[in-house]
């Protein structure tokens, strides 16, 4: 790369021979206005601020047209150059909104950081109202202020150059010349792919992100990406999405284990946050996120994975693990690829946990969860089964430097009222577990189950397949408020399981062992508060259902007492700090132990924490870190795709083809972060010129 040598206001600065020279003075920090530049795109000189004289030449010159020679002597700011941008600018604010308070770019917008820099108010200029900027409308992605234009042509060029899209153009109508849509459409209606890079480039307040769509509490670089920022584990989403949909599995699952132990699994029970986050959803529907998961999982011949991940030797140090969860197991995992030697004490005669014990069958097969415990245990874990560790005391004698305490909420949850030891009554977690085990009790003919989120409808589901011929689901919520899943719903409706919505139980008849029947009551809503559920019952909507077996899915708990030598909290939650430590040095907690019942992703995404925190306690780095597929510079250009806003989410695959249509639907919104940032006049950068010595 050639570097040449020239003077800008004085200074000695190098360049790379062909480079721009707003380029070249932008990177040796000396700064020059602009505003139509971006240096990602085509420079046009549209703006004329970026003006300068250059020595020999007789005509002002635009920097961003103007490439560089060796010797040349530029000055930036003389007076002749001075006047052409104040005039460029009073054009531009002509037509512009005097409020900047009212706009949501305000003190992040180039337009006004400009201003400041050349001491321009909009009290000196001219007025000139504009009727055409009013065609372009806002969408549920897109918000368009195109009073605020200026009409810079970054939008444009970045669609078209950029993405290779070509939706947006300079359109003129009446004499007067505008940025829309080409032909004037509706987003939707156009070849608009909702990548957001039209957003990024804006120098003003023109095209903006919808209020609503990305996160505030998240930094920008994450909080732009939804699905990945609302996974617990934080996967890469988008790029094994791509991988998936150039049909390069291998890599794409070498992207997901990165972060998660147990993909496959998680393919088919995973609670799928990332798609209730999914930017697409504001089109119509989210990406099938889950199944392209299963799908790469399924199509992954080559587990070219396997030879990347990074192992550390043996440091020599012991951890035990109580548990054998996907918590447990995933920091088992992640310690033992540390170098520590993990023993593993689950109480089952399975490790999975809940992945064995409490997920239906048909919804997860065994010999799924087999084979990714299998896989983690390849790495050197200790699993001692039918280990059931009741206190600390049993392991105090084993030299072991730290323990983890990931249990899990392996018990029911009744409300208080409910307690009572009927043989036809069972917590939801036991009735679960006694499916997957094959010991169910008689079910009857009739089964109610009193509550409304997966795990109730999970118990339903297996009532319903194991032949009984009523099975209703009670719950508090209202059917467009329910907890479960959509396709769970759905899926129970199918399959004639009633659900009774906005209900609660209001009395128990029994004789004394057995349930006999239940009486509801209509609710208008309920709230939590220290008292406990609050409900606004509909007086004289009681009805009475007669039931063979009640099964209570209100909530589970882990099954800790005071015996077991931690402090607790809430009776029987593990109490710690934020570095997942108890009250006792050494001793850690995680997953659902310590935050109660979540999701799998969750309890995953909790023991990498752990793993960490106990590798830093023992004096180690911290850094489980797997980088299992090289990153590749991403295309920026995605090209047309014909309907692409009105193409219909594929919810399961039956094959490739139907798998490829459903990446297709992917915004790709990460690449939103490959365009570079502008950086302001009192940037940082700008403080001290790159001189270079003679």
């Amino acid at each position: 790369m050639k570097k040449i040598r020239l003077k800008i206001d004085g200074y000695n600065i190098e360049a790379i021979e062909g480079q721009n020279l707003l380029q070249a003075a932008l990177d040796a920090g000396i700064y020059i206005p602009h505003l139509c530049y971006h240096p990602d795109l085509t420079p046009s000189g549209s703006c004329k601020l970026c003006a300068v004289e250059v020595e020999g030449q007789s005509d002002i010159v635009q920097s961003c047209e103007t490439i560089v020679e060796e010797g040349m002597v530029v000055s930036t700011k003389t007076e002749e150059v001075n006047k052409l941008r104040m005039l460029s600018l009073e054009l531009m604010l002509a037509s512009h909104p005097k409020d900047c308070t009212s706009c949501d770019k305000y003190l992040n917008c180039e337009l006004q950081a400009l201003m400041q820099y050349m001491g321009v108010s909009h009290s000196r200029l001219r007025d000139i109202e504009k009727e055409n900027t009013r065609i372009a409308v806002s969408d549920n992605l897109i918000k368009k202020e195109m009073q605020r234009c200026i009409q810079c042509g970054r939008c444009v060029k970045v669609c078209e150059e950029y993405r290779g899209v070509k939706a947006l153009s300079i359109n003129k109508k009446n004499d007067e010349t505008y940025i829309n849509t080409i032909g004037d459409k509706l987003m939707i209606d156009s070849d608009c792919r909702f990548c957001g890079a039209c957003v990024e480039v804006c120098p003003t307040g023109a095209i903006q992100d919808m209020k609503g769509i990305f996160s505030k509490d998240s930094p920008k670089n994450m909080a732009l990406v939804p699905c990945k920022n609302d996974c617990p584990a934080h996967t890469d989403i988008p790029e094994y999405i791509r991988l998936t949909k150039e049909g390069r599995y291998s890599d794409a699952v070498s992207v997901i284990r990165e972060k998660l132990t147990f993909p496959h699994s998680l393919g088919y029970i995973c609670t799928h946050v990332c798609e209730s986050s999914c930017k697409r959803t504001y089109l119509n529907e989210p990406i099938s996120i889950r199944e392209i998961k299963k799908f790469a999982v399924e199509n992954d011949k080559e587990e070219t994975w396997k030879t990347k991940v990074k192992r550390s030797k043996s440091n020599g140090k012991k951890v035990a693990v109580i548990g054998g969860g996907p918590s447990g197991m995933t920091a088992a995992y992640y310690l033992v690829k540390k170098g520590y030697e993990v023993d593993v004490y689950e109480r089952q005669t399975l490790a999975g946990g809940m992945l064995s014990y409490g997920i239906p069958k048909y919804r997860l097969s065994q010999k799924i969860v087999d084979n990714e415990i299998n896989i983690l245990k390849e790495e050197g874990i200790n699993i001692h089964l039918n280990s059931n560790i009741s206190s600390l005391d049993e392991l105090k004698d084993k030299g072991y430097d730290a323990q983890l305490i990931a249990l899990g909420a392996c018990n029911g949850k009744r409300p208080p009222v409910y307690n009572k030891k009927w043989l036809n009554a069972v917590d939801a977690v036991d009735f679960c577990r006694m499916a997957n085990e094959g010991k169910l009790i008689e079910l009857g003919d009739t089964v109610t189950v009193y509550g409304g989120g997966n795990v109730g409808f999970d118990c339903a589901r297996t009532a319903k397949m194991m032949g009984v011929k009523t099975v209703r689901v009670v719950c508090l919520e209202s059917r467009e408020a329910m907890l479960a899943d959509k396709e769970e719903i759905t899926a129970a409706l199918e399959e004639g399981i009633e659900i009774l919505n906005s209900k609660s139980m209001l009395t128990i008849e029994d004789d004394e062992e057995k349930i006999n029947s239940l009486t509801l009551i209509d609710i208008k809503g309920f709230s939590f508060s220290n008292k406990g559920l609050e409900l606004d019952v509909v007086d004289g909507s009681e009805t009475v259902l007669n039931t063979d077996m009640l099964i209570f899915a209100t909530g589970q708990q882990p099954g800790l007492s005071d015996d077991f030598g931690i402090e607790l909290v809430k009776g029987s939650f593990a109490k710690v700090d934020d570095k997942m430590k108890t009250n006792i040095d050494g001793i850690f907690a995680c997953g659902d132990v310590s935050y109660g019942t979540k999701s799998v992703v969750q309890a995953i995404a909790s023991g990498r924490d752990a793993a960490i925190n106990i590798d830093l306690y023992l004096g180690g780095d911290g850094d489980i870190s797997d980088i299992l597929y090289e990153r590749q510079k991403k295309n920026p250009n995605i090209g047309v795709k014909e309907n692409f806003a009105k193409l219909n989410r594929i919810e399961t695959f039956h094959n490739k083809c139907e798998a490829l249509e459903e990446t297709d639907r992917c915004l790709q919104c990460d690449l939103r972060l490959d365009i570079q940032k502008v950086k302001y006049w009192v940037d940082p950068h700008y403080k001290k010129v790159k001189e270079v010595t003679e």
